[in-house]
């Protein structure tokens, strides 16, 4: 229980790598909050870690919204009394090619991934300051340093998320 009364968000924690991120959290003792915009399997995972005897609850969580970003934090510390770990897990991709995706999709990619990623850190960091320190955990990509055919929008915001996370440390 190494995580006992920790609290962790996990954006993007509804489903895959982040949802493992969670109940992991959970599993060590962690007080989790469960950030995602698809709310079916935020409140499945809610449930499931709730079954297996952890603490946790699911906030539907547009990260690439400020004002989603300050509710998400507003709701962590009305419930759990602070914040000590934030999971920047939330992601996207965006289908089509340099010359048929449109401009909106490279927006949406770059606001979720990396504003998000930014957002998150800046509002839980003030309230990790306030409980003397805490840890973020940014998760990038390889595509950040490795070529993939059409993938334009998202590894320019994993490359965002790596330089961003040095600027931070």
């Amino acid at each position: 229980m190494k995580f006992c009364d920790k609290v962790v968000i996990v954006t993007g924690g509804a489903q895959g790598i982040g949802m493992a991120i969670s109940r992991s959290f959970a599993q060590e003792g962690a007080r989790v909050v469960i950030a995602d915009i698809d709310e079916e399997a935020g409140k499945e995972n809610e449930a499931y870690i709730r079954e297996m005897g952890g603490e946790c609850f699911y906030k539907h969580t547009d990260v690439a919204s400020e004002d989603d970003v300050k509710a998400l934090v507003w709701a962590a510390v009305e419930t759990y009394g602070g914040i000590d770990i934030l999971v920047n897990n939330a992601g996207i991709g965006a289908p089509g090619t340099l010359f048929t995706r449109p401009m909106e999709l490279w927006h949406r990619v770059i606001a979720v991934n990396l504003t998000g990623t930014y957002l998150c850190s800046r509002y839980c960091a003030e309230e990790m300051i306030k409980r003397g320190g805490g840890a973020i955990i940014n998760i990038a990509s390889t595509r950040a340093f490795m070529s993939e055919a059409h993938t334009e929008p998202y590894s320019a915001s994993k490359g965002g998320i790596v330089a961003l996370t040095h600027s931070l440390a």
